[in-house]
């Protein structure tokens, strides 16, 4: 037996621990609808749970709880789910649609949106804050969603560009460069190498919140963790980051649902 192998096998008597299931299956809703929901059998779970997000339904079952069960637990609660699926979906909107999308959100605000026909996919931003959408008529929604996201990286790093002289000159270092991301959960994060990553639903919200993030990943360069000193140093650059932070819990996962929603494919 080789070394790998040998480091690999679990001690006499240790139990490797069960691994998370996953399957999907169909319901009608009480409004007539079907939808797919996403049941996992979790050994960390404790209950039945059923939730809504901008990924869809979830059916989280314990070890214990037999799949009968769980689909009793579905049925009894389809009124419920159709309920927060139109919440849901009146709250993080559409993809985006040509000529019938009229408004994107932007910086905290909704926009109006202009559509017109062009030689090139792009969307531009006038002086008056209104949005104009140029595109051939044979430009379909996966050209549409590139032009979209190109848009909100070129208006982030805009951003960048207007508050980084503000902050840099308090560092041990520059960072490397920024990227933008579309990440599950995390709104920023710094690589060792001191690349920055950025959510791009970041340009969905309040000004501040860009900011309030943007300071965080780079008081990281200067303390490598979540330490009382790190926090301070966030503190001197930006006070009202309880704020900031405050939106984002609270908002944050509407803002990366709508998002998703603009650019799903």
């Amino acid at each position: 037996m080789s070394a790998l192998l040998r480091f690999l096998q679990l001690p006499r008597g240790v139990r490797a621990a069960p691994a998370i299931q996953r399957d999907t299956l169909a319901i009608t809703l009480t409004d007539g609808s079907t939808i797919e929901v996403l049941r996992v059998r979790d050994p960390r779970a404790k209950r039945i749970k059923l939730a809504v997000d901008e990924r869809g339904v979830r059916l989280t079952l314990p070890l214990r709880a037999a799949l009968r069960e769980g689909d009793a637990f579905l049925q009894q609660h389809r009124a419920w789910l159709a309920r927060q699926l139109h919440v849901h979906a009146n709250t993080h909107g559409e993809a985006l649609r040509r000529d019938v999308t009229t408004a994107l959100p932007l910086r905290g605000v909704e926009l109006p949106l202009h559509w017109a026909l062009g030689r090139a996919t792009r969307l531009e931003l006038e002086t008056t804050g209104t949005l104009y959408c140029q595109a051939p008529a044979q430009a379909g929604p996966a050209a549409l969603q590139r032009a979209l996201r190109d848009f909100y990286e070129a208006q982030a790093r805009s951003d960048l560009a207007r508050l980084l002289p503000r902050y840099l000159p308090s560092l041990p270092r520059a960072p490397r460069r920024f990227v933008f991301k579309r990440p599950s959960t995390l709104w920023g994060s710094l690589a060792p190498d001191a690349t920055v990553s950025l959510d791009l639903a970041l340009m969905l919200a309040r000004p501040a919140a860009f900011e309030y993030v943007l300071v965080h990943e780079l008081c990281h360069l200067v303390h490598a963790n979540h330490s009382p000193q790190f926090w301070q140093a966030v503190q001197v650059r930006f006070p009202h980051w309880r704020e900031e932070r405050a939106y984002l819990r609270s908002d944050g996962r509407a803002l990366k649902g709508r998002l998703r929603q603009l650019l799903a494919g």
